[in-house]
């Protein structure tokens, strides 16, 4: 083959393949490169609430395991307390009774004392349906047993509590995200952790620290419809969502905190008709109990 016609067949194939390439990105494939880069929130997101805990003990292993490893949620939901050694641990309540049928607060226990406290024989008889032998003796996990474990082969949806409550949470958290490498531009960029509280306060805490981190204001039930323009318009200036209670909202609604540049992540939507609904009027994730049926509808 002479020269000529090895120069002409380069030219060809270059011309081909700029063709080609211009085709796939205008019919909205995305290169691989894309999909590294791709920001999980600008999707529809399935968060599972307290893990899958409609399935196992809510904020333990096992319920985790099961959102991530078994139904590929998008987020796992972890509500943090602080314990009286200082730690940051998964657990929803303030109390430790409901979980554990000890009494007292979390922050009046050590986290070796809380460690010898069972946390799934309560779920067993609760929920015999879903039952196991082997929930019995679950332990409460620590924040950074969850970033050990999972790593960033997960996504962390994390609320945070009231600085008066815990005087110190949000720089804790800050530190164990940093420490496990969460919070480089690349891993926020994608949305691999947010960050939520019912706490104005703790979000601007969290804001005023690091400004790239995703936050999401929390919504107390009724309280929506009371936001004025002026209420809606501060929330944007930190936060890229809300999370109202899921009966709080309609289309309308939805739509007016989009105008303001909010995504919708309502809580806790754990029946199909229910999901259905928020996915008719337009929000962008839920919170669920169940989330793999929210999965298999969206």
């Amino acid at each position: 083959m002479n020269i000529k016609r090895m120069f002409y067949l380069l030219c060809i194939f270059v011309i081909f393949t700029s063709f080609n390439t211009s085709i796939v990105s205008a019919s909205g494939f995305s290169s691989s490169k894309d999909k590294v880069n791709e920001n999980i929130l600008d999707n529809n997101v399935s968060i599972a609430h307290r893990g899958a805990s409609g399935y196992a003990p809510e904020h333990t292993f096992d319920s985790y395991d099961k959102a991530h490893k078994e139904f590929n949620a998008d987020y796992i939901e972890l509500d943090l307390q602080m314990t009286k050694d200082g730690n940051l641990i998964a657990m929803h309540d303030e109390d430790v009774e409901r979980t554990t049928g000890h009494k007292g607060r979390v922050e009046d226990y050590t986290t070796k004392e809380l460690k010898q406290m069972d946390v799934g024989s309560w779920f067993n008889k609760k929920y015999p349906k879903y039952a196991k032998k082997e929930y019995k003796g679950a332990k409460i996990p620590t924040l950074e047993e969850i970033l050990d474990r999972y790593g960033d082969n997960a996504n962390y949806y994390i609320e945070t509590k009231s600085p008066d409550v815990y005087p110190g949470m949000e720089e804790k958290l800050l530190h164990s995200l940093e420490k496990h490498n969460l919070l480089s531009d690349q891993k926020l960029n994608k949305g691999q952790v947010v960050i939520q509280s019912f706490s104005q306060e703790s979000l601007l805490k969290v804001a005023n620290m690091n400004n790239q981190i995703p936050l999401v204001q929390l919504v107390d039930e009724n309280k929506l419809s009371t936001f004025t323009s002026k209420d809606l318009k501060f929330i944007s200036s930190y936060a890229i969502g809300v999370g109202p209670d899921y009966s709080d909202l309609d289309e309308q609604m939805v739509q007016k905190l989009h105008n303001y540049n909010l995504k919708v992540h309502p809580y806790t939507v754990n029946t199909e008709k229910d999901m259905q609904q928020m996915l008719n009027i337009g929000v962008d994730g839920v919170f669920s109990n169940y989330i793999d049926k929210y999965i298999n509808l969206k």
